[in-house]
């Protein structure tokens, strides 16, 4: 993953709106909103207790614990040391930082990608794609969608390390390039990130096999 890592720093999580440098302010575990977010991906991607999850770009860990909470088998990894290390206490033992260069190791039945696959840099992307297919057994991607340009959902511009702007059919040709299969492809699911649907195609949502 060849992003600029030092961009993922204090600033980016707890003041990015003021700096004008992400769409976070004070990011803090607010389980009332993760625990049913998680149970909403559960439900709906059907995981089951003794699956395993990967939550790729886990940030300061707040998915993993939600999966954990709802007695799902979840780790997450993520480059920037300051979100690892704001993990909760409880979290730790579960969320790793990972070098911009390393390989991805382990297997898992669930790979998550949420908000991820944008920050990679053009060149990056299908050696980050070709890596996921060896550890990853599904992907379930939530990528916001371009024209090539812009975003669909003019807030995605805000963040300076969003880099790919590209529409549903790009992303599918490059799953499919590095040997995925999109069993599923929608720009909406229901009661996940319905925040932004009023943007209609903002948003692909992606199984991958």
């Amino acid at each position: 993953m060849e992003e600029v890592v030092e961009f993922y720093d204090a600033d980016y999580f707890e003041r990015g709106e003021e700096l004008g440098k992400s769409l976070y302010t004070n990011y803090q575990w607010l389980p009332e909103v993760t625990i049913p977010f998680c149970a909403k991906i559960i439900e709906f991607l059907g995981i089951r207790e003794n699956e395993t999850i990967l939550d790729l770009g886990c940030a300061k860990g707040f998915l993993v614990k939600g999966f954990r909470l709802l007695h799902r088998q979840a780790w997450g990894i993520d480059i920037s040391e300051y979100a690892i290390s704001c993990a909760p206490k409880d979290i730790k033992p579960y969320v790793n930082l990972i070098r911009s260069s390393e390989k991805l190791r382990g297997y898992y039945d669930w790979v998550i990608a949420k908000d991820v696959f944008e920050h990679i840099s053009y060149s990056q992307i299908n050696n980050l794609l070709d890596n996921l297919r060896i550890v990853a057994k599904k992907i379930f991607a939530i990528i916001p969608l371009g024209d090539g340009k812009k975003y669909v959902i003019p807030d995605m511009e805000r963040d300076i390390t969003h880099i790919i702007r590209e529409d549903i059919n790009w992303w599918i040709r490059q799953f499919e390039s590095s040997g995925f299969k999109a069993v599923y492809r929608s720009y909406k699911v229901r009661n996940i990130k319905e925040k932004w649907t009023a943007w209609g195609k903002g948003n692909g949502f992606f199984i991958l096999r």
